[in-house]
């Protein structure tokens, strides 16, 4: 595979009252917080429209599991199925299994450490 990661999808964290988190975010460095975090929306090197997300999570969420820090990276890539398919190959861990939504598709894997890292195959398209 030629192109496994494209750039950074996400970057989200545990925080002890995400509400508050997301409003000091907005009140004092004026990122356009919402439910979910803040999207921050970029050109790629064609001129396509992209996203990364950033997120705060309630502290007891299970979402990291079974990492235990208190963040998770999302990458964006290419071709997540087949890019799973290598990864099991090369004797990474693969978490659960592959999901699809409207807005692209997702798979987890362990990096040595045992940190959960979320890919995601994004449709950033059904965001505009």
């Amino acid at each position: 595979m030629k192109n496994r990661v494209t750039g950074i999808g996400g970057v989200f964290f545990k925080t002890k009252d995400p509400k508050k988190t997301k409003e000091w975010y907005k009140n004092h460095l004026g990122l356009n917080t919402d439910e979910y975090g803040c999207t921050f929306w970029w050109k790629d090197e064609k001129g396509n429209k992209c996203s990364t997300q950033w997120s705060p999570f309630a502290e007891d969420t299970k979402y990291f599991s079974p990492s235990e820090k208190d963040y998770m990276v999302n990458y964006r890539v290419e071709n997540l199925e087949e890019l799973l398919k290598v990864l099991k190959d090369e004797g990474v861990t693969v978490v659960g299994e592959m999901q699809e939504f409207e807005y692209g598709k997702f798979g987890w894997i362990l990096d040595p450490e045992g940190n959960k890292i979320e890919l995601w195959e994004p449709i950033d398209s059904a965001f505009l």
